[in-house]
């Protein structure tokens, strides 16, 4: 009985094991010229798939700013200047600009030093015409604000269409080289699988959110400069060019600008020399030396960077790095785990671990947010925890054990160390990452998934036969794939048009997220600003007031709630409602930036009531009521003074008026109606006459003439 052949899945052709190899023709064998178009070559797979990441993503250039874009592009002055912002890029924190708007310090753990892709938005804006330094704050506080119209809207809208396109070509970019990276190192005797995993990785919907979000441009960044260092780095180990060297510790220091992720090349790098050039574990390290100057050169920008001015001490650093910090650590938008307890916090880590995977296999519903109270907290008595441990503990085991002991399963090694190794770095349990998790961050992960799920997919088709059946079933699943992903991702794309869109569909995945219940309460607010209907209008703000009272049931403390809600009393003119908002901000961030701007707008609203309703008609007591109870709001401004001295002016009271007349001056020394009003009340009190008006002319007391 003949022995049974061993199936080899570094075949290139699915059923036909002689394919792998290119047989040399014997002497004097007329040879046979190839087709000058294959399956096989890499150029024919490179178009492949970036045609596939141009038709899948297409349609994000409709699309304008969501989520982040707002505070890392449009709202960011270092961008708006062009390159005259690339120096405050490149030496301060990623969200510098947010926080020095908010008022307050950097409110994520560690920080965020990722520079790389924010000076592509700045380079962008050099050519989309660059703000003068100069008019940049005035710009970000009128013109870049939710609700712009006219020819400043037309423009941002237009870039941000243009930015979309850009972040497409960045995806094709990085898809090609991702395929090379696999060809080259990883499955070098198999291009076929390294087609496919490509493949599986341009298509698959979770990364809707890194590309149809400018913002996420940094993940594909990060991931194209993670899989050149590889390139290059082989390069070198084959060839010793100091060029490809030089190459490759750019390319390394580039992915640090892009993104942390790359200090996971610290394992990964050395695992890749021993497993694919065959190198001992002594050489894999020996080789990977080098490349530690990088590290160290990243580390030392990236602490400084974030230390900048304060006198934080470098194991403090580390501690905010790994535990969160005293600003973090207390606000559950930034620490989602602060009302778990310690067993709590850990189970529900692992338990979200499981969250990605599910969302790897099987990507449905998809969501940008997974803030507090999206995901509850879990013990370890629940089942996701235990499947989580299983899956998680046996894929690291399978990974150890084909390193070290079986190893012609190199590949679901090298898979199996990509996906944990990113996903340690995500899933809180190494790093505080300030979220319970999100879609964009398992984008590095499923490169390992990709690749696993592509070797299953060939394997079972290689076992079927005779071989042009297995072709066809290859060709088979692999179009239903790309359909239902194509479905997915190409409906899913306008989700991210606008945070409106996006936080009206995610309000049915995630109803108990803080962030977009606030988000689309927010949105509510923005439309009833633009209808003229007076009765939708109203509907709108009563239904953010809903919103909001649910978020802030949730997150008593949540800042924007309290203040949008704020906003929706008082377009009702509900001013008691209002004013107990703002004082809630107040309470909770005294230095928020536009709360005296709010507060203003009460006291400006009693002013007009007082003089509208009141004083116009002779009503100087309740007028005057009026100008108080805006004082009481608002003691800053000297209008409400000037109208409340008018006001008591008219109602004979001229001592009175003196005294009111004499805030205005305090607040704006140069007052010119206060002075002619408080020298009109002098003469009376000096003469002991009836009061009468100052204009010679017969008009109006000076202070209700003004709040006309």
């Amino acid at each position: 009985m003949a022995k049974k052949q061993k199936t080899n899945l570094s075949t290139t052709e699915p059923g036909i094991s002689t394919a792998a190899t290119e047989q040399r023709p014997a002497a004097n064998t007329p040879t046979v010229d190839k087709p000058k178009l294959s399956i096989y070559d890499f150029k024919v797979q490179a178009w492949i798939v970036a045609l596939l990441a141009f038709i899948f993503y297409a349609n994000t250039y409709f699309n304008e700013h969501a989520h982040d874009d707002g505070i890392v592009i449009i709202k960011n002055e270092y961008v708006q200047e062009g390159f005259a912002g690339l120096k405050g890029i490149f030496t301060k924190d990623a969200y510098d600009s947010y926080y020095r708007q908010l008022n307050t310090v950097n409110q994520l753990a560690g920080g965020r030093y990722r520079p790389l892709s924010i000076a592509t938005f700045a380079i962008e804006q050099q050519f989309f015409g660059a703000t003068p330094e100069d008019k940049v704050d005035s710009l970000l506080k009128q013109n870049f604000t939710y609700g712009i119209s006219g020819p400043e809207e037309r423009k941002l809208v237009s870039n941000m269409h243009m930015r979309h396109l850009f972040t497409i070509f960045w995806y094709m970019g990085l898809v090609v080289v991702l395929l090379y990276f696999l060809r080259a190192i990883v499955l070098k005797d198999n291009p076929m699988i390294a087609f496919l995993a490509t493949i599986l990785f341009t298509i698959h919907p979770i990364h809707t959110e890194v590309v149809a979000n400018v913002k996420s441009r940094d993940e594909i960044m990060s991931l194209l400069f993670i899989c050149l260092t590889f390139i290059f780095a082989f390069k070198y180990e084959a060839e010793k060019k100091l060029l490809f060297l030089g190459a490759a510790m750019l390319s390394l220091f580039l992915a640090f600008l892009s993104k942390e992720y790359a200090i996971t090349l610290g394992l990964l790098l050395p695992l890749a020399f021993y497993l694919f050039r065959d190198y001992s574990i002594p050489k894999s390290i020996r080789a990977f030396l080098p490349y530690l100057a990088v590290v160290a050169i990243y580390l030392f920008i990236r602490i400084k960077v974030a230390i900048g001015d304060s006198d934080q001490t470098l194991p403090e650093f580390f501690a905010n790095m790994r535990h969160g910090n005293e600003n973090s650590d207390k606000e559950i938008l930034n620490n989602p785990y602060y009302f778990a307890t310690h067993t709590q916090k850990i189970a529900t880590e692992i338990a979200t671990s499981l969250n990605y995977l599910k969302l790897l296999i099987f990507p449905h519903p998809l969501s940008a947010d997974y803030s507090y109270n999206s995901i509850p907290y879990k013990d370890f008595s629940n089942w996701q925890v235990g499947l989580s441990l299983l899956v998680h503990s046996a894929t690291i085991g399978a990974t150890v054990f084909f390193t070290f002991v079986r190893k012609e399963f190199k590949v679901l090694a090298f898979a199996g160390a990509f996906y944990i190794l990113h996903l340690l770095l995500v899933n809180n349990m190494v790093f505080n990452i300030g979220a319970t998790m999100g879609e964009r961050l398992i984008f590095h992960s499923s490169v390992g998934f990709s690749i696993a799920v592509a070797m299953l997919i060939y394997w079972i088709c290689e076992k079927i036969q005779p071989a042009a059946t297995s072709k066809t079933a290859l060709i088979g699943i692999m179009s239903v794939i790309t359909i239902l992903c194509a479905v997915k991702t190409i409906s899913r794309n306008p989700d991210w048009e606008t945070d409106q869109t996006l936080f009206f569909q995610d309000i049915n995945v995630v109803p108990n997220s803080v962030l977009v219940n606030g988000n689309v309460a927010a949105a509510y607010i923005s439309m009833s600003d633009k209808e003229k209907d007076e009765n939708t209008k109203n509907a709108y703000l009563h239904k953010a007031i809903g919103l909001l009272d649910k978020a802030i049931a949730i997150h008593p403390t949540f800042v924007a709630g309290y203040l949008n809600q704020g906003i929706a009393y008082y377009k009702l003119g509900v001013l008691d409602s209002a004013q107990k908002c703002l004082d809630s901000v107040r309470k909770n961030y005294p230095s928020y930036p536009t709360l005296k701007s709010l507060y203003t707008l009460l006291g400006d609203y009693h002013m007009r009531n007082g003089w509208n309703n009141y004083g116009k008609f002779g009503r100087y007591p309740e007028a005057i009521k009026e100008f108080e109870i805006g004082i009481s709001i608002d003691s800053t401004n000297p209008e409400l003074y000037y109208n409340l001295g008018g006001a008591y002016y008219s109602n004979h009271q001229p001592a009175e008026a003196i005294e009111a007349w004499s805030h205005t001056l305090k607040l704006n020394p140069n007052h010119t109606q206060a002075q002619q009003g408080m020298n009109a009340a002098y003469n009376i009190l000096h003469a002991n006459q009836a009061p009468k008006s100052p204009d010679p002319n017969g008009k109006k007391n000076p202070g209700i003439e003004l709040a006309h």
